[in-house]
């Protein structure tokens, strides 16, 4: 028998180019540390990025933050917390060569991370629903709100006639889209200088209505977060959101692949106190995309 058959005998799990487990495991966990350090680094710009605009533009971050569900944040915080320590004692139980803790702590981490995932799935869905979007172009105002607005000054509102026979009340019977928000509510037509409308405009306004014995509605057809008290810079808050929690979103995923790939290695009986590195440096992982989320729930759902 070779020196190195002999070699792959004493340590199957040993790969030819190290001498000793113990260098194998030391040169595997310098390795992640290093993989971990650019993570730092990325989530570091970002959080620099967050503290910037966050210190140039309080009220943006004021106002995004009151549509943030602070409970389903909680959930999750709560999820990651303990996933991240039944993978400490999965770690715990290689070491120990208990093969069916090992599997047990690992099948419970991998249902956190996925239970994190689906409780996000629906906080996104939630908001997307809501027309909470990353990006300028879904906060500008709709191309229906165009009518009056050059003439009246007023944004996002058209002014129409509508028989009060016919009991307009829905964006469909305003010959709008179904799902458009619409608010509704009716005033008296505009007859005297008062209204502080240019009389030109209330000339033509008189005009229009004359002959009818209408009502006047006012149709406001906005965003949800086209209120009077909107910074004009809140889709930004939303950008940084949904970046930085995506990302670490797309980190929880990778971490469910790795789970799921010890998972396997475990079924086939690979781990033992003998050799349970990939379980350690997994359990690295783990814990720091946890730990990057303790840090986004506070400053995104808290502050």
């Amino acid at each position: 028998m070779s020196h190195v058959d002999a070699h792959e005998q004493a340590h199957p799990f040993m790969q030819h180019h190290w001498e000793t487990p113990k260098q194998q495991f030391e040169a595997g966990k310098l390795g992640m540390w290093l993989f971990l350090a650019t993570e730092v680094l990325l989530f570091g710009g970002l959080f620099c990025a967050y503290t910037i605009w966050r210190y140039l533009h309080p009220e943006m971050f004021k106002f995004g933050s009151e549509f943030l569900d602070t409970t389903m944040g909680a959930v999750n915080t709560a999820v990651l917390i303990a996933s991240s320590l039944t993978m400490a004692t999965a770690v715990t139980m290689a070491q120990r060569s208990n093969q069916k803790g090992l599997l047990i702590c690992l099948v419970l981490t991998l249902a956190g991370a996925f239970g994190f995932l689906v409780i996000k799935y629906f906080e996104y869905t939630h908001k997307f629903h809501e027309g909470w979007y990353p990006g300028i172009h879904l906060y500008e105002k709709p191309a229906h709100a165009e009518h009056w607005e050059d003439e009246l000054g007023i944004t996002g509102v058209e002014m129409t006639t509508v028989d009060p026979s016919v009991g307009a009340r829905t964006a469909e019977d305003l010959g709008l889209p179904a799902d458009l928000p619409v608010e509704i509510s009716t005033v008296a037509p505009p007859t005297t200088a008062e209204s502080g409308l240019n009389p030109s405009v209330l000339n033509t306004m008189e005009q229009q209505f004359a002959g009818h014995a209408p009502e006047v509605v006012e149709r406001e057809i906005r965003h949800p977060l086209q209120t009077e008290n909107r910074p004009a810079n809140a889709h930004m808050f939303f950008n940084i959101y949904f970046m930085m929690t995506g990302l670490h979103g797309i980190h929880v995923g990778l971490g469910i692949i790795v789970i799921t790939w010890l998972i396997i290695k475990t079924l086939k009986g690979h781990f033992n106190k003998d050799y349970f590195t990939p379980v350690d440096l997994g359990g690295l992982y783990w814990h720091v995309v946890d730990l990057i989320w303790i840090f986004l729930f506070p400053l995104f759902y808290l502050i």
